[in-house]
């Protein structure tokens, strides 16, 4: 059984003094937990809500714009199970004291020793010991991220599910493409706590922020003295991960001189930290992402081939949201209902129609934004056209955004939008008239109407 001390705990630090800051995180990591850091609190509550696997927040009290007890209501407003520790400095104590009335664990005075936080931090740890033991904490990530939390109801999505219902239980490595926005890490987690795997770590790694200089060291750990400033051992990533997934975000942007070292852990099932010659045996799961063409990059010879062909065992493609037009209803109210406002929001129904109608370029991730911003200028509760942004209104717009980009599929999936649009505008809206307008049968018309979310 787990004890406290194995427990990595995730951490988000948010305080607008950087050195602070980074040190403290730093000293976190070497501890053994996975640490985030946020200058602004406002970027932290946002990482938070998408992030529901947060088990610690430390924070300073004094910040501009947002304070430390401010966030405090809200972290706990959200998930009161987070933990909340404050820094404060030693004229400050009494709003910490009253920030612990308001749901704070503890709070700390500046200045301060790594240990003397650590050891905070293990109280933390122990609590959460029960916590991760806990059938009813195991349950929220498993409801949150059940199969059905991939919204719609297309054909395409219903592909999709079925695969990560095959695909879950294995030990697969699971490739998942698609544009900006689609969904990608949402299915990585979806897949993670479906799987066998679900009560060991998932440890997220975005590629894409992660420099040249640190990379291999963030992801394999480094050994003690293995470079200038390396006066501790470091544990890696996939060592993070051990027993559970690793999540690879963007892998496109690993360098492609450490790809041979990607490819070693998916063939020997072992890693070799930076600065040591001896290798650690590691059982992880490796599920990654990419909107790149992964197979083009390999023929340009920008990404490993062999490498790609171990991360396409199972691939699964996410459509883009234009591609899953009829999905769109279903999504805004889902993401409504999603939003922690207590309120009760009636929508008109012509909203969906000039939704269905938009291209969204920035897929799923642009309609909650539009969600979210509709939300604030429902002050009577009530969400009607004329708030919906006139970039979402323009018929030019929706269908003709692509051609500039001389995306041939694009300019083909518009054109046939357009041509279906106009014959069923000839034929009041009669399938079979429509398709004899077109010179297609009636279940081709039929097939691309579904495809691009016009039944």
């Amino acid at each position: 059984m787990k004890d406290y001390k194995d427990i990595s705990l995730n951490i988000c630090i948010v305080d607008d003094e950087e050195i602070l800051r980074i040190t403290t995180a730093e000293d976190l990591r070497d501890a053994g937990h996975n640490v985030v850091d946020f200058e602004l609190p406002e970027e932290a509550l946002k990482h938070i809500k998408q992030h529901p696997e947060v088990d610690l927040v430390i924070s300073d009290i004094k910040m501009p714009q947002m304070n430390g007890v401010e966030l405090l209501k809200k972290v706990k407003d959200f998930n009161p199970k987070i933990c909340v520790i404050l820094i404060t400095a030693f004229g400050n104590v009494k709003s910490a004291v009253q920030a612990i009335k308001m749901g704070a664990f503890d709070y700390i005075t500046k200045p301060f020793e790594p240990l003397e936080l650590i050891n905070l931090i293990d109280k933390v740890a122990q609590i959460n010991c029960l916590k991760f033991r806990n059938k009813e904490y195991s349950n929220f990530f498993l409801d949150k991220y059940d199969i059905d939390s991939y919204w719609g109801s297309s054909e395409r999505v219903k592909k999709i599910k079925e695969e990560i219902k095959l695909v879950a239980n294995s030990n697969s490595t699971v490739l998942i493409t698609g544009e900006t926005g689609t969904g990608k890490e949402l299915i990585a987690n979806i897949i993670h706590y479906n799987s066998n795997r679900n009560n060991k770590p998932l440890v997220k790694v975005s590629c894409a922020i992660l420099s040249k200089d640190i990379f291999e060291s963030e992801l394999f750990g480094h050994a003690k003295g293995a470079f200038t400033g390396a006066d501790k051992e470091r544990t890696g990533r996939f060592e993070e991960a051990d027993g559970g997934t690793i999540y690879l975000d963007d892998i496109d942007d690993i360098p492609i001189e450490l790809q041979v070292k990607l490819l070693r852990v998916l063939q020997e099932n072992e890693i070799e930290k930076v600065g040591s010659s001896k290798t650690a045996k590691i059982d992880v799961r490796i599920i990654a992402s990419t909107k790149a063409d992964l197979s083009k990059l390999a023929e340009e010879s920008k990404f490993r081939k062999d490498l790609y062909y171990r991360l396409n065992i199972f691939p699964i493609a996410l459509p883009s949201l234009r591609e899953r037009r009829n999905d769109i209803p279903q999504m805004f109210d889902s993401f409504l209902n999603d939003f922690p406002n207590g309120r009760k929001i009636k929508v008109d129904e012509e909203i969906y129609g000039l939704l269905k109608n938009y291209n969204w370029p920035g897929n799923t991730r642009e309609l909650e934004n539009l969600v979210e911003r509709l939300l604030i200028l429902a002050k009577n509760n009530h969400i009607t056209a004329d708030m919906i942004p006139a970039e979402f209104l323009n018929s030019d717009f929706n269908y003709k955004t692509n051609e500039k980009s001389g995306n041939l599929v694009a300019i083909v999936s518009n054109l046939e939008i357009q041509l279906i649009k106009n014959a069923l505008a000839k034929s009041n809206g009669g399938k079979n008239k429509a398709a004899e307008i077109l010179g297609i049968p009636v279940s081709t018309l039929r097939s691309k109407m579904d495809k691009y979310g016009m039944l």
